[in-house]
């Protein structure tokens, strides 16, 4: 006798509200009519579910986004890093308190306990009405450089998941793995864990419309943003796979209904809303984003991450800023709207030869970037725009470097503030080789700026 499995699949939503209404019904109408068929019907969220971007997610911390993942009912989901970094140790704690799915992660641990997250299981096991045992783990991308900030111990997952594979023996038919590590890392799981049946992958927002056969595994990903949602059917006879497939469906191509705009759009305005309850602060008179008449925003962004990190120097790019602010309040909700970046505050300390050295890495890439349509790395806008210094000198002709109006001193220390999101990007080898960077993961950038503004403008 044939037994049929579906897994139905989500993954890297990132608070695209609009596709949800059209993946509830379609989550929730599949189960039904698959289970109507005779089908065992799971469903697994892979991370990445929130992002700060959305009003909504920034207002509630990403609970919003819990009560729509409670609509499904998940069998478990794992988190990604919008969730594990994109809240504090706390909010990540509080993030899940009303739940009704099971959060499966077995590559993190609370620093000072050594234990599992209040909220995570180390692995579940389902057991099917024929009495088949199917085994899920979850593991998320081990930020090795920012959880330790936020209080988490992240894991190599080829460190860990021998230790998994060790506890479950004897315990499971099938394994399925939610992997929030990306493409390559899952190929190289299957390629050197041929006890996993089924990886259901994310991060790296890739799309496998067919799925991917790697040495034992099949492997499956929904793409990213909701725009595709993942069906695997499994075929089980005496409790082992006989038959494995991987498809998705076109979330665009699904029904609509004449109220999901209006649900969508009531989404954005109660996070809005929300979030224009809370004032900051009071500014005396109009800042622009128009930088070529008047670059007064970007140098209030310089000062703020300048005070903040005390520093003598600052480096910000004027892309960031996508709103300027009017004479008056400011509250919540224009600071999201003018900094939605998942970027944080960081030092780097370098001698004077690589501060040279990254202000020429700088300066050469500099007409590159002003356009350039920058892509991911915590960024949430358009292009990189102009680069602005507080504190140092570039001159042109002669490729002088000051600092303050004094010559650099090649062998003196100096400390520059500016953002993590120029650790990560390409364009300034510099700040990663020879930096001595300390990232300040309290707050974000424009929790930064509004604490700034708050100080300096006091309503």
């Amino acid at each position: 006798m044939i037994e049929k499995v579906t897994i139905l699949h989500t993954n890297d939503m990132h608070s695209h509200f609009e596709n949800w209404p059209k993946i509830k019904r379609y989550l929730v109408s599949q189960k039904k009519s698959l289970e109507q068929a005779g089908s065992e019907v799971l469903t697994f969220d892979i991370g990445d579910a929130m992002d700060r971007v959305h009003p909504l997610s920034e207002a509630t911390d990403g609970k919003a986004n819990v009560e729509m993942l409670n609509e499904i009912h998940y069998d478990g989901v794992t988190i990604g890093n919008n969730e594990g970094l994109g809240n504090t140790k706390s909010q990540l704690e509080a993030l899940y308190e009303h739940k009704n799915f099971d959060v499966i992660l077995g590559n993190l641990m609370d620093i000072d306990s050594g234990t599992l997250p209040s909220f995570a299981i180390k692995s579940k096991i389902i057991i099917t009405d024929k009495g088949t045992r199917i085994a899920v783990l979850g593991l998320t991308a081990p930020f090795i450089l920012t959880y330790p900030l936020e209080g988490w111990l992240p894991f190599d997952v080829f460190e860990v998941i021998p230790e998994l594979l060790k506890e479950l023996e004897g315990k499971y038919d099938v394994l399925v793995l939610l992997s929030h590590l990306g493409l390559n890392t899952d190929e190289k799981i299957a390629e050197h864990f041929p006890e996993f049946d089924v990886i259901i992958g994310s991060h790296t927002h890739h799309l496998l419309e067919h799925g991917k056969r790697v040495n034992h595994s099949l492997l499956a990903a929904a793409g990213k943003y909701g725009q595709y949602i993942g069906k695997i059917d499994l075929e089980i006879k005496d409790n082992q796979i006989v038959s494995s497939q991987a498809r998705v469906t076109v979330t665009e191509h699904l029904p609509e209904k004449l109220e999901d705009q209006q649900q969508v759009d009531d989404y954005m305005k109660l996070g809005e809303s929300l979030l224009s309850q809370q004032m900051v602060a009071k500014v005396n008179r109009p800042f622009s984003v128009d930088f070529e008449r008047d670059n007064s925003l970007i140098k209030l962004g310089l000062s703020a991450i300048k005070e903040t990190a005390h520093t003598d120097a600052a480096i910000l790019n004027t892309g960031l800023f996508l709103d300027g602010l009017d004479e008056g309040i400011v509250n919540r909700n224009q600071l999201h709207k003018m900094l939605p970046h998942a970027m944080h505050l960081m030092q780097v300390e370098l001698n004077g030869v690589d501060l040279i050295r990254l202000v020429r890495e700088i300066e050469k890439n500099r007409a590159f970037l002003r356009k350039f349509p920058l892509k991911g790395m915590g960024f949430r806008g358009k292009i990189f725009g102009e680069i602005e210094y507080d504190g140092i000198e570039y001159n042109k002709n002669t490729k002088e470097v000051r600092f303050h109006g004094s010559s650099i001193d090649l062998y003196r220390q100096y400390t520059i503030a500016t953002l993590d999101h120029y650790l990560f990007i390409p364009f300034f080898p510099t700040i990663e080789i020879a930096g001595k960077n300390k990232l300040m993961y309290n707050m974000f950038f424009r929790d930064v700026f509004g604490e700034y503004l708050k100080k300096h403008y006091p309503i």
